[in-house]
């Protein structure tokens, strides 16, 4: 009995183990990778005296605690809908407790806000990361002087094989990232401990007093490094976007052990620091003096994976805020490719990964330099944390969670002071980041507006109207054998489309279904079900589906009974003179309708064309 216990014991925390380390590469591969680059750009600008990288490693130290920690590890993880997180999901939640309509707009304002700014990190966190790790090559022996051509062409070859393989999805190679980067960390923090031994004194800089003195006694330069300090923090917001994917206890569980890793290296890299004031990429001179030649190409290699890695976790965040926004109406339909059978979290977007990679390429050819990077680097990931630090805030209040309630408007100040910071950013770059996420901004302002208007410019005909019209024409139309399937947004009015098929067409079948596709709060579940015989020949199936879920049509309608003969969906043709809605009725051709989103048989598909002036 004793044996059998110990058994279901060791198999419970063997999973909590593997869970753990498949967090680490799905997760933290990108806020694990800044110690490549962090400390080189802070201390591109200040001088490495004993008293600033005492200053600063306490700053990174407690920035990472407030920030990631408090902020995202425990006060965000705590605020979850049926295990998933983000900035939707924020939304999701503060929506229903708030009664104004202003605070609602207000809310949905911020939210969009937050959604385009992680675009705009989306864009950056790839080519720096990429860039600052094939900038390594300058520290092999031999290549000191070797053309910084070459290194930008190797930085763009690497980008354009990551978004080549994106088609394929994650699923194969996912089990590989999780121990890649639990072998990166070990050497991260192996590397540091052997830096501290030699300074064991530098262990003081954790005391949060030095990042006090730091500020007090800098001022404006503290404020000006403080940009500088926010690149530790980057794919923090990651622990929160990700919680639905690997659950909130394996997350938790390897922070700490990432959060232990990343003051033993920043503390280990500050010591290298002191003694070689003139380092200009950190952490590559610190291994390249601890490890002979012949190990330092073995560890440029691995720092390339993990910022593959770390490339990798944002571009499939990407993929996923795409379609929430797809299955939330907020953005409009992309063709989608699920990548995985097994992890629906999975998606490939094809326009928006040729977007991305573009976009990327196009960031590392203009900066060629990580270090010039870093100027567009920080403001979007400082302004998706201070939003999120705004909605927790209103959330915990409403829910009477006052304790809560203060520490996240704490943590709240904290991110808005190291977001006032990166505006510092915007002349030398930050702009290109603030362009980069007006873009989907501008998107999803346009369409969710246009797609209000053309549903209120296509006058769909109340329900009741429409059955006492159907009954009549029912009973004196000649009627076509099987059912038809009609594809409407809801059951309580019905679109002109469907009136002028039976009506004005005269198209009427024996069967005709009304099917409505309704999105639910929750994340994930599907279930269709008929609503009753509402007239004669005239039924309704709903299919009710999770925000999240990857929906399969055809299948749920095939199980349901339904075989249709023929299935009918509306195509509106939108007329405006004027300039936004043009910009409008263009992203509606060039989107795929409802029919090719999900797939449904082209052979049974037929469009119903209706004009709508707007």
């Amino acid at each position: 009995m004793n044996g059998s216990s110990y058994s279901l014991q060791d198999t419970g925390w063997t999973k909590s183990f593997k869970d753990a380390v498949k967090s680490l590469g799905v997760v933290f591969g990108d806020i694990g990778t800044s110690p490549i680059y962090a400390l080189s750009i802070i201390f591109h600008t200040i001088q490495p005296t004993i008293d600033n990288v005492f200053g600063v490693l306490s700053l990174i130290t407690w920035t990472l605690f407030l920030l990631v920690g408090v902020g995202y590890a425990w006060l965000a993880m705590s605020l979850g809908k049926k295990g998933e997180g983000g900035t939707i999901v924020l939304r999701e939640l503060l929506v229903p407790l708030v009664k104004s309509p202003r605070h609602v707009t207000l809310i949905t304002g911020m939210s969009f806000l937050g959604i385009a700014l992680f675009f705009g990190d989306g864009v950056i966190t790839p080519a720096v990361s990429i860039l600052s790790a094939v900038e390594g090559i300058a520290h092999m022996p031999g290549c000191a002087n070797i053309d910084h051509s070459y290194v930008i062409l190797l930085a763009c070859c690497v980008t354009v094989m990551l978004f080549v393989l994106q088609r394929k999805g994650t699923e194969k190679v996912s089990t590989l990232f999780g121990p890649l980067m639990v072998l990166w960390f070990t050497v991260l923090s192996v590397s540091g401990i052997l830096s501290i031994m030699q300074m064991p004194s530098i262990i003081y800089a954790i005391n949060p007093w030095y990042a006090i003195k730091f500020i007090i006694t800098n001022k404006i330069t503290a404020f000006i490094v403080l940009s500088g300090v926010t690149l530790c923090a980057t794919g923090g917001e990651g622990l929160y976007a990700d919680m639905g994917h690997l659950g909130r206890k394996p997350i938790i569980r390897a922070w700490f052990f990432v959060y232990i890793v990343l003051v033993l290296t920043y503390l280990g890299q500050g010591v290298f620091l002191i003694n070689n004031p003139h380092a200009t990429s950190v952490l590559y001179q610190l291994i390249l003096s601890q490890a002979p030649t012949v190990l330092y190409i073995p560890f440029l290699i691995l720092s390339l994976f993990a910022t593959v890695v770390a490339s990798q976790g944002m571009i499939s965040g990407l993929f996923s805020v795409v379609y929430q926004g797809i299955t939330t109406n907020i953005m409009p339909m992309f063709k989608v490719d699920y990548t995985s059978s097994k992890l629906r979290s999975q998606v490939y977007i094809g326009a928006i990964n040729w977007a991305l990679m573009t976009a990327v390429l196009i960031f590392i050819v203009k900066f060629q330099h990580s270090h010039n990077l870093a100027s567009a680097y920080g403001l979007a990931v400082t302004g998706t944390m201070t939003v999120t630090g705004i909605l927790m805030a209103w959330i915990f209040f409403l829910r009477h969670h006052y304790g809560k309630m203060g520490i996240a408007i704490f943590i709240a100040c904290i991110d808005l002071v190291f977001f006032l910071s990166n505006t510092l950013k915007i002349p030398h770059g930050g702009y290109w980041s603030l362009l980069i996420a007006l873009m989907p901004l501008s998107l999803i302002l346009i369409y969710t507006t246009g797609q209000r208007k053309l549903q209120k410019a296509a006058q769909p005909m109340p329900l009741e109207i429409f059955l006492e019209k159907y009954e009549q024409r029912y009973q004196e139309a000649s009627k076509l054998d099987g059912s038809a399937i009609f594809f409407v947004r809801s059951i309580n009015s019905v679109q002109s489309y469907v009136v002028q098929t039976l009506f004005e067409n005269n198209i009427m079948y024996e069967d005709n279904i009304l099917v409505a596709v309704l999105t639910r709060d929750d994340p994930f579940g599907v279930i269709g079900f008929f609503k009753g015989n509402l007239a004669p020949g005239f039924r309704v199936f709903e299919i009710h589906m999770g925000y999240m879920e990857m929906l399969d049509i055809e299948k749920i309608l095939h199980n349901a009974g339904i075989d249709a003969c023929v299935m009918f969906y509306g195509q509106g043709e939108i007329v405006t003179r004027r300039p936004i809605w043009k910009v409008f009725s263009l992203i509606k051709r060039l989107s795929p309708s409802f029919v090719q989103f999900y797939k449904l048989p082209s052979h049974k598909l037929h469009g119903v064309v209706s004009s709508v002036e707007i």
